[in-house]
């Protein structure tokens, strides 16, 4: 019986009590629960029971370290954790006890960044699987099933099927506001090549039935993302060298159906090459060395390698070019949150609508004779002009005026675009090396779109195995593009990210239904012919536009890392100057002011073969090796991977990215719907554990 005696009682203690002498410090607090704080607002949900977040002090607030990335979070009193001192003893005793059970499982697997569900096998009893969250870019919540509802913020949701109307809509509309990646490769090369507008108006329906294609494809046998696949910005620098390379100097005749043919035998076995890469298994090898601070510098760099192609085109019309871009960044920047009907329709259509106004002043300001000179003709050669007050005038004529094209004219109604259209392949070892090696940095390219379009559109990412299915079928699809002759591969466009966190259309049935209409605007020869005829200055502008966006989408990829860490601010920063100052140096090395003048000043880059520096008994690898180390790309890229293998530095620091675990996928359902294969063919894969699901 407890003793009543008043006299023997302890006295109490002073009010409130005084914190212990030996209290745990927050430190050691995290070190015992394996708390890790995110960066870039990732956060992690654990299964130790319900979170509640208590009201935060206004005394106590978090203070940035800049170095980490990290948030410092003030100690608290007696080591514990503000939620956790308004829990209830008995709440806060078995959250405690949850959180040491699961700690050797934070041991054994590491932290999971870039906001990936993750679900390790517990032996008994089963436990719900371990959920991550990303704040700042994907709101999520967790659903009755134990899956992540990362796409609470999408209008429609990957396997989403609302009707036939809305969803080709939206496909259309996901199409259309990716118009500028579709079309502006083909109005670059096709004249480089010494094409005609009738020659540029098949290319651009050629790409128009390639992509579409492709796209479907993808999306059923491919990664099966909602990913829209063309020709990329990857393979234009390599396809700009081909084309500029000595021995294509001195042809006589239809030098375009010749070049052309070259390129797709360089593209065919480079595709090839790139196939065996994805359906071997190797690419799964290959990911361990791919994280975003190898990814941000490499597509970077892709953006910034064409600023000699830029703006020095736009200045051939400064009143037509200068303006379509002001266009455009009014739309997409002051503009873009503005609705009509719900549908930020400057944001998601800046670039057509800058195109079409721009292209509709200028073709009043041509009928209104604002470029008419008394007594010049432009149908009349530059070299034929003998008056002085023309010669004046003759470049105005040319870039200003919108009726010097007549490939809408000339172009038939319906064409079908056909595989070896121009001719037989013609295979180079030298330039089929070429672009095997660029075949890998636009795989670089995939993984990043990957990564990011599932954070977006699916309850998990995918495994290696579906990602190695993904660039095995994107090698067969630039194998496509090379018989068909589109001048480039086809791959996964990184606009495509861009697109889908503007539209919120995640939906994987509507940008099948796009890819079909698509493939029939490719049947009417008038489309290709009507976007052949849009003159140079306005393809230079939107180009500056697409170029600076595919810089700033490589760079996004380092808000999975700790940005702020010096480890990557170097290793990024080295990556993006030498990508510059290398190919610059292979550039310019041997060459003249008045050497090569029957080359344009905006190519002279791409004939680096012809002056290298490597000049040894071999040819043709002087060819490669000088090629190859003039683009900017694969310089990123080698520094990158590099240096971020081989410089210390945490998962969580380099945002590692974590794929999904194989036997994981395959017990859940919702990643199977996601990911599996149509028509029972992924009975096929199955056995073949890197490729199947």
């Amino acid at each position: 019986m407890a003793n009543s005696d008043p006299t023997k009682r302890p006295r109490p203690g002073p009010w409130p009590p005084a914190p212990e002498p030996n209290a745990i410090p927050s430190s050691s607090w995290a070190k015992k629960t394996g708390f890790r704080a995110k960066f870039s607002g990732e956060t992690n949900a654990s299964d130790s029971g319900p979170i509640v977040l208590a009201a935060k002090p206004k005394e106590t607030e978090a203070q940035a370290d800049l170095e980490s990335g990290r948030v410092r979070v003030p100690p608290a009193a007696n080591g514990e954790p503000e939620s956790e001192k308004k829990l209830p003893a008995s709440d806060r005793d078995q959250s405690a006890r949850r959180r040491r059970e699961s700690e050797g499982a934070v041991k054994s697997t590491g932290p999971v960044p870039n906001g990936q569900a993750r679900a390790d096998p517990q032996p008994q009893p089963p436990k719900p699987s371990r959920h991550e969250e990303v704040v700042d870019v994907l709101p999520q919540s967790l659903d009755d099933d134990g899956f992540v509802a990362r796409h609470s913020h999408m209008k429609y949701e990957l396997r989403d099927t609302p009707g036939l109307v809305p969803i080709g809509l939206y496909g259309f509309q996901h199409y259309l506001s990716m118009l500028g990646s579709l079309i502006l490769i083909p109005l670059v090369i096709v004249p480089a090549m010494g094409g005609s507008h009738e020659d540029t108006s098949m290319v651009v329906s050629t790409v128009f039935f390639v992509s579409g294609v492709t796209t479907l494809l993808h999306t059923f046998f491919g990664s099966r993302l909602p990913l829209v696949q063309g020709p990329s910005f990857v393979y234009l620098a390599p396809a700009l060298a081909i084309i500029n390379s000595p021995e294509f100097q001195g042809l006589n005749g239809n030098n375009f159906r010749h070049i052309m043919k070259e390129l797709q035998g360089a593209i065919i076995i480079s595709s090839a090459f790139q196939a065996i890469l994805g359906y071997s298994g190797l690419m799964s090898v290959f990911l361990r060395l791919i994280n975003p601070v190898v990814v941000s510098p490499t597509i970077a760099a892709v953006g910034l390698s064409f600023y000699s192609y830029g703006f020095p085109q736009v200045g051939n019309c400064l009143e037509i070019g200068a303006v379509q871009i002001l266009l455009v960044i009014i739309f997409s920047l002051y503009l873009r949150k503005i609705s009509v009907f719900g549908h930020r329709i400057f944001l998601i259509y800046a670039v057509p609508l800058g195109l079409a106004i721009t292209w509709a002043a200028a073709f009043l300001l041509t009928e209104a004779g604002a470029y008419n000179y008394k007594g010049c003709d432009i149908n009349v050669p530059a070299s034929n002009i003998i008056s002085e007050h023309c010669r004046k005038h003759v470049s105005r004529m040319k870039h200003c005026r919108v009726d010097t094209s007549h490939a809408l004219t000339s172009s038939p109604w319906f064409r079908f675009p056909y595989p070896l259209q121009w001719g037989t392949p013609v295979f180079h070892w030298k330039m089929a090396l070429v672009m095997c090696v660029v075949s890998i940095i636009a795989s670089v390219d995939s993984v990043g779109s990957y990564h990011a379009s599932s954070l977006l559109v699916a309850s998990r990412p995918p495994t290696p195995g579906i990602l190695s299915r993904g660039i095995g079928l994107e090698g067969v699809s630039s194998v496509l593009a090379g018989l068909w002759g589109i001048g480039t591969g086809s791959t996964t466009l990184t606009e495509n990210i861009h697109t889908i966190a503007v539209t919120k259309m995640g939906s994987r049935r509507s940008v099948e239904l796009g890819a079909c209409i698509l493939i029939l605007l490719s049947l009417v020869g008038k489309v290709g012919g009507f976007i052949a005829s849009i003159p140079n200055v306005m393809v230079a502008a939107l180009l500056c536009f697409m170029w600076a966006m595919l810089a700033a989408l490589g760079l996004s990829n380092l808000r999975y890392s700790e940005a702020g860490s010096s480890r990557n601010i170097i290793i990024v920063g080295l990556s993006l100057f030498f990508s510059l100052s290398i190919p610059a140096y292979f550039q310019q090395y041997g060459i003249t002011p008045s050497a090569n003048s029957s080359v344009p000043s905006y190519f002279q880059p791409y004939i680096v073969a012809s002056h290298g520096p490597f000049r040894s008994k071999y040819g043709g690898v002087n060819y490669v090796m000088n090629t190859l180390l003039s683009f900017h790309m694969v310089i990123a890229f080698l520094i990158a991977v590099i240096l971020d293998n081989t410089v210390p530095g945490s998962r969580q620091e380099r945002g590692v990215y974590v794929w999904s675990d194989f036997e994981t996928a395959r017990r859940e359902p919702a990643v199977a719907k996601d990911y599996g294969l149509p028509f029972r063919v992924g009975r096929v894969f199955r056995w073949v554990k890197w490729v199947g699901l």
